[in-house]
């Protein structure tokens, strides 16, 4: 393949990646009267049969099964199983609760939590333009807790969360694929032990609607094929183009919620999430000055 021939088709997965993964809010809202939890339970134990096949297809079962018996693989896989499950809890109760803004805005801020985790533990050096893009985005942050009367706790804990996540697989080196069925294992267990509980309750959704059980199946798949095309496009696109198609995914999120979920946005918002996008243009112009690996940090999304 060309280099140009390449670079197109690491653009074309890189932004359907990111396009789906904005695209998210449409989908949740079909699951329900499927609540948060069995969402996100039903995700976990259908990605791991989709990865499981897969991996079995391309051969790389075998090596990946073995990770399980290296303790400081799997301590680390702990700790971020941990905190992509609270990532997803949290992103769809915010989605289906009608927070599809916060929620985008949690995706906004999480670059520039990245970089605080960069000069806070990693005791790396800033430039001045991300100097400047983090005091904006505090600015902005201070402005959109007066509006909401309250901190943006959904966005700070998506941010969070995701931010920390980022920063534990990015400590382990591991392929998307491996790491998320290595968690998807993890969970495996405990979230199969709950949707048997709902069940037996009579609470679960799951075979009572064709309809709503194929689409409970389908949120592994849903999840785990957006992670393969942004697999595809890290190994054919330069960091800095990987860095800037990022904002496509909360950019994306934000015009559902405001444009078809029809959700308040008073002038005091407005405002600032404008401080924040500014945040995030010196951010964009910063990376591509760069050029530096050490932003793709920022880039991966599960």
């Amino acid at each position: 393949m060309t280099h140009q021939k390449s670079y197109k088709v690491g653009l074309t997965l890189g932004f359907a990646a990111y396009l789906t993964w904005g695209l998210f809010p449409l989908y949740w809202p079909l699951l329900k009267p499927a609540n948060s939890i069995e969402i996100v339970a039903h995700r976990a134990v259908w990605s791991l049969i989709f990865c499981l096949g897969l991996l079995a297809y391309t051969k790389q079962l075998k090596p990946t099964l073995a990770l399980l018996k290296n303790p400081r693989i799997m301590k680390r896989l702990f700790l971020s199983t941990a905190l992509v499950s609270v990532n997803w809890l949290t992103y769809i109760w915010g989605v289906n609760h009608g927070h599809v803004v916060e929620c985008a805005l949690g995706y906004y801020i999480n670059p520039l939590i990245i970089i605080a985790f960069g000069i806070l533990l990693l005791k790396e050096k800033m430039r001045k333009l991300q100097w400047f893009a983090v005091g904006c985005a505090a600015i902005g942050v201070i402005v959109l807790t007066i509006d909401y009367g309250r901190p943006p706790w959904i966005a700070l804990t998506l941010a969070i969360s995701w931010g920390s996540y980022g920063l534990v697989k990015k400590q382990l080196g591991l392929g998307a694929l491996e790491g998320l069925t290595i968690e998807t294992i993890i969970l495996f267990i405990p979230w199969t032990a709950y949707l048997i509980w709902m069940e037996q309750q009579g609470t679960g959704q799951f075979g009572h609607h064709t309809g709503l059980t194929l689409l409970l199946i389908l949120a592994g798949a849903v999840t785990a094929i957006p992670l393969l095309m942004f697999n595809g496009s890290t190994n054919r696109l330069p960091f800095t183009i990987i860095g800037l198609l990022q904002y496509i995914t909360p950019t994306v999120q934000f015009l559902i919620g405001v444009v078809v979920r029809h959700e308040a946005m008073p002038v005091g918002r407005w405002i600032g999430f404008l401080v924040i996008w500014v945040a995030l243009i010196a951010l964009g112009i910063d990376l591509v000055k760069s050029s530096s690996p050490s932003n793709n940090g920022v880039a991966q999304t599960d």
